[in-house]
This record gives structure tokens, sequence and C-alpha cells, in this order.
């Protein structure tokens, strides 16, 4: 628990870590109040429409008649269910892939590399539209979710692989080998470690690349747009021609929100990569002593 601690203070110190946490743990916060919304967020017309921040209602109302800040709340909620769904299933799939591809080789090293090279080749964006729109009536944030993880896991996996095969020639891991360890505590205890910075910064890059589809799907209409999401936001705001129509509180709320969410992801990226890599860790040592 001390040492959690201190990482946890070390790492506060870094600005990057410092923003990325006061946003996203704003963002979570107001996707939490989702639960105590006092309005169904699949009901229309239940507030005047179009009308401008006030006391009431701090971010207005949107054209179905809608509180913008408790659609906000839904919508945040959603997204961020979606894209850990993604993170969660690409980054099981490529370190499967990757660590046992790098690690035995042979035969099993081949087939797995010839599908990962299948799902690299293959087209995936025209896929998850056309998948995407046979199955729009089930197509829920966790269901999109996991899709897009299925889908977005095979260049990690190279990746994995590349590290795996460089590891396993080393001094350490021929050590561990040869003092009886099996293959899991090898994986577990000698790569994983190394592996912390890919696995961290690949988690928050798929974050953000299913957020950003599952915007788009939701702006060509190819998801159930009734769904609360960041994505549904942006298709209703365009739909009810927001930004013609001068309906500014509207418009900026689902843009200020990704903006934020976007470069608070990158920067969380950013900080955790520099504190897990071994480099930086020798130079914070060497700084210390």
């Amino acid at each position: 628990m001390r040492k959690l601690m201190y990482s946890l203070s070390e790492l506060w110190e870094d600005p990057k870590f410092k923003y990325s946490s006061i946003v996203l743990g704003l963002l979570i916060f107001i996707s939490i109040l989702s639960y105590f919304s006092p309005y169904d967020p699949y009901k229309w017309y239940l507030l005047p429409t179009n009308q401008p921040p006030s006391l009431r209602h701090i971010l207005g109302t949107d054209g179905k008649g809608q509180d913008i800040f408790w659609v906000l709340s839904f919508s945040l909620r959603n997204s961020l269910m979606l894209a850990v769904v993604a993170a969660v299933v690409s980054r099981v799939i490529a370190l499967l892939v990757g660590i046992l591809s790098g690690y035995l080789g042979g035969a099993v090293d081949r087939l797995l590399m010839a599908l990962t090279d299948t799902f690299i080749v293959m087209p995936v964006f025209p896929l998850l539209l056309l998948l995407s729109s046979l199955i729009k009536n089930y197509l829920t944030p966790p269901v999109l979710g996991l899709i897009v993880g299925v889908f977005s896991w095979s260049g990690d996996a190279r990746v994995v692989r590349s590290m795996v095969l460089s590891l396993r020639e080393r001094e350490f891991m021929i050590t561990s080998k040869f003092s009886g360890m099996t293959v899991k505590e090898v994986i577990v205890g000698d790569l994983i470690p190394y592996l912390l910075p890919i696995i961290s910064g690949g988690f928050i890059g798929s974050m953000m690349g299913a957020i950003g589809f599952e915007v788009v799907l939701s702006i060509l209409g190819f998801v159930r747009v009734e769904t609360p999401t960041l994505g549904s936001m942006f298709h209703w705001m365009i739909n009810f021609q927001a930004m013609l129509l001068g309906y500014w509180w509207w418009v900026l709320t689902p843009i200020v929100t990704a903006i934020l969410l976007f470069t608070a992801l990158y920067t969380l990226s950013l900080s955790v990569n520099e504190y897990l890599d071994p480099r930086t860790r020798v130079q914070r040592i060497v700084v210390v002593k």
C-alpha cells in the first residue's frame, strides 16, 4: 500500500497526469450523475425546446425538448462503457496472440501471425459499417464496444510479439526457463512488466479509437441514435441544424466534451507511458540519488 501511494504521489507531480486526472474525474462524475437523472433520456418534448442555459437547465435544452446536461450525463456513461469494453477486448486478444506467438514460436507463431495479418489487411471500416447496419437494432454500446475490440487488436499484437521476441533471448529469460519456471510464471513475472507501457498506451488508444468510431457511426446514422452517446449528441445537433439556427449551447456541449475527453485520454497515455518506461525509471532513480 505504501508503494502504491508513493507511485501515485510521484505520478501526481506530472502536470499531464494531474490535468488528465482532474478532467477525467469530472467527466466520470457527470456520467455517474445519470443514475440520479430526473428525466428519461428516451422521452422527447418533456421540456420547452431550444432554451438557452439557465439556473434550472444549466446547459439549456435541445430541439427534442430534453435537458442537455442530463443527456450529456447519459451520453458520457454509455460512451465510456463502450470505450472500456472495446479496450479490454482488444488488449486481451492482442496480448494473448502476441505473447503466445512470440514466446512459443514455430507453428504457433506462423498460425497466429497469419491470423493477425488477415485482420491487418482486412478493410475494417467498411466491414464495421456493413455489420452495424445489419444489426443496428441490437447495437447497444457494450455490443458495439465488443465488435470494435474484436476488429482492433491486430496491430498491437504484432508490437507485443516483437517485444517478446526481443525479450526471450535475454539472459534473465534464459535463466527463468532453466530454473524450472512454468510458461505462465515466465509470462506473468518476466514479460508482463516489460509490456506494461504497451498495454497502458494501447488501452487508452483503443478507448479513443472506439469513441471516435462511435461518433462517426452515429453521425452517419449506422447505430441506434436514440441511445444517448457522444455520437448521438452530434447526430441530433446536426440533424436539427443547431449550428445554422444559432443554438450555441447545443453545439458547444458535445464539441467541448469530446475535446476534453480526447485530450485527457491522450495526456494520460503520455504520462503513464513515461512513468512505466524502464528508461525513465532509471533516470528518476539517478536523480533521486
